[in-house]
C-alpha cells in the first residue's frame, strides 16, 4: 500500500503543473521519496517535475503504448517510490478522440483516484455545477478531492468549499493568487538562469502548501495498493524481461547527445537503448570530438537557442557528416535533426549558420509556427508512435530530387497525412517527430 494519485485539471490552465511542483517539493523535504509521473507527451514538465522532486519522471501515454505497457512502466519506476503521482495533460477528460488518451483515462488504467485542480481566480460558489458535473459525468473515475488556485483570500475559499461540500467533493485546500508564480514558456531551454528561477518558484509554492493544504490528509485518502493490477489481455514477457530484446545486443556502443540543447527525450527511450547496448553521452554544444558508436542518437531539444554556437562546432559537424557517410547508424529527432541539416536560420535577414550538411534541406524559424500532435509511422514491420512540438520548419529541401533518400510519410490520429516526414539516407533515420520506442526493437530500422 502507498499514497498514489492523478492531478488532473478541470481546465487547461488551471494550475495543475504549479501544484504539481509545490506539492513534489514540499513531500521531499519531508524526506519523502516520490516517483512523479507525466500523462502525456510532454517534455518541458517531466523535466520540471525531476528537478522538484529529485527523482526522474516518466512519461505515461496511451496513444504511444499498450495498457499491459503503461502498468509495467507504472510499476517498475514506482516500486521503490513512497508515493506515485501522477501529473495529467491539458484537462481532465480531454484525449486525441473524446476520453482516448486522456488523464481521466490513465486514472481507470492504473486504477487511482484523481485530485481535480481549480482555477478559481474568476469563481466563487458558481464552480458547484462544474464541480458536480466532474463527480458524476464518468463516476469510475474517482475525485478524491479538490485543490483551488489563485486564490484571492481565505474568505474567497470560504465560497469555494460551500461549493465542494454541495457538489459532494472534498476541498483539499488552495494555492493564493501570486502573479510571480509564472513558469517558464514551453520554448525554453533549462539554462541555469532559468533553473535558479524556477527553484524560487518551487520553494514557494510548496511553502504555501504547507499553509494551506492538507498533505496527510491527501496521503490517506489515496492510499492504494500498489503494484496495480494488470488488465487483460495480459503479455507476460514484457514483465519479465521488460524489453523482449536479445540480450546478445549488448555489445553494442551507442552515443546519446545531451546537454542544454538537447534534452528532450523519454526516459524508457534511453532504457530500450541501454537493453541492447552500453550508452555514453556527449554534447554537441560543449564536447570536443563525436564519440566512437556503434548508434549515435541526437534527441530533440532547442538548438535554435545556441545556433551560433553550434555553428562554431566545425570539427563536431565534420566528424558527424563522416559518419553519416561511412554508413554510421544515426536517429535524429526534433531540434535533433537541425545538426544534419545544411544550415539553420533563425530570424528573417538573420545569418544562415552552417550545420552538418548531412541530409539536403536547410532548417529556419522564419515565418514560424507551431506544429504539434501525435504521429505514427510503419518502416518495415515496426509500427513506432511520437509526439510532435515543433517552431521549426524546412526550406530549400532538395531530399525529393535525390534517388539516395527515401521519404517516409507520417501519419496523425485519424490515419490521415500529418506535414511532416521522416527521411532515410543510408543508415541515417530523422524527422521531427520524437518517437517513443518503449514496446518498438530499434534495431528493426535499419532492417
Amino acid at each position: 500500500m502507498k499514497p498514489q494519485f492523478l492531478i488532473g485539471g478541470a481546465t487547461s490552465g488551471s494550475g495543475k503543473t504549479v501544484f504539481a511542483l509545490g506539492l513534489f517539493r514540499a513531500l521531499r523535504k519531508r524526506g519523502i521519496k516520490v516517483q512523479p509521473y507525466k500523462c502525456g507527451p510532454d517534455f518541458m514538465d517531466v523535466q520540471l517535475h525531476s528537478i522538484s522532486s529529485g527523482s526522474d519522471s516518466v512519461n505515461l501515454d496511451s496513444w504511444f503504448a499498450s495498457r499491459t505497457h503503461l502498468q509495467y512502466i507504472y510499476n517498475k519506476y514506482g516500486e521503490k517510490a513512497d508515493i506515485c503521482a501522477i501529473e495529467g495533460a491539458s484537462a481532465l477528460f480531454d484525449g486525441y478522440k473524446r476520453m482516448q488518451g486522456s488523464s481521466a483515462e490513465m486514472s481507470q488504467l492504473l486504477s487511482v483516484p484523481v485530485i481535480l485542480v481549480v482555477n478559481a481566480r474568476s469563481a466563487a460558489y458558481s464552480v458547484a455545477p462544474m464541480l458536480y458535473g466532474y463527480k458524476y459525468f464518468r463516476p469510475q473515475v474517482k475525485i478524491a478531492g479538490v485543490v483551488f488556485t489563485q486564490v484571492s483570500s481565505p474568505t474567497h475559499f470560504s465560497y469555494l468549499k460551500d461549493a465542494c461540500n454541495d457538489a459532494g467533493l472534498n476541498s483539499l485546500g488552495y494555492i493564493p493568487y501570486d502573479e510571480e508564480l509564472k513558469l517558464p514558456p514551453r520554448h525554453t531551454a533549462l539554462t541555469q538562469t532559468v533553473r535558479t528561477e524556477l527553484e524560487r518558484i518551487i520553494e514557494k509554492v510548496a511553502s504555501y502548501i504547507e499553509d494551506n493544504i492538507d498533505i496527510e490528509r491527501i496521503m490517506k485518502m489515496c492510499m492504494r495498493i500498489f503494484p496495480c493490477e494488470y488488465t487483460l489481455p495480459y503479455t507476460s514477457d514484457v514483465e519479465e524481461t521488460g524489453t523482449g530484446f536479445d540480450n546478445r545486443r549488448k555489445t553494442l556502443s551507442i552515443a546519446v547527445a545531451r546537454d542544454t540543447a538537447f534534452n528532450l527525450v523519454y526516459r524508457e527511450n534511453i532504457d530500450r537503448l541501454s537493453a541492447i547496448g552500453n550508452i555514453t553521452y556527449f554534447s554537441p554544444l560543449y564536447g570536443n570530438d563525436l564519440p566512437e558508436a556503434d548508434i549515435v542518437y541526437l534527441p530533440g531539444g532547442f538548438p535554435e537557442l545556441f545556433a551560433r554556437q553550434l555553428h562554431r562546432r566545425k570539427p563536431f559537424m565534420r566528424q558527424l557528416k563522416e559518419y553519416a557517410e561511412k554508413g554510421g547508424k544515426i536517429i535524429a529527432e526534433g531540434g535533433g535533426m537541425v545538426l544534419l541539416a545544411r544550415s539553420l536560420n533563425i530570424r528573417e535577414g538573420g545569418s544562415d549558420y552552417e550545420m552538418s550538411g548531412v541530409l539536403p534541406f536547410s532548417c529556419t524559424m522564419k515565418d514560424s509556427h507551431l506544429h504539434t500532435g501525435y504521429r505514427s509511422i510503419e518502416i518495415g514491420d515496426t509500427d513506432i508512435r511520437g509526439h510532435e512540438f515543433r517552431f521549426l520548419s524546412l526550406c530549400n529541401d532538395d531530399s525529393s530530387s535525390r534517388n539516395d533518400i527515401r521519404i517516409f510519410d507520417v501519419k496523425n490520429t485519424r490515419g490521415t497525412d500529418a506535414d511532416t516526414h521522416i527521411y532515410r539516407y543510408k543508415n541515417v533515420i530523422a524527422g521531427f517527430t520524437h518517437w517513443y520506442w518503449g514496446e518498438a526493437d530499434v534495431m528493426q530500422l535499419w532492417k
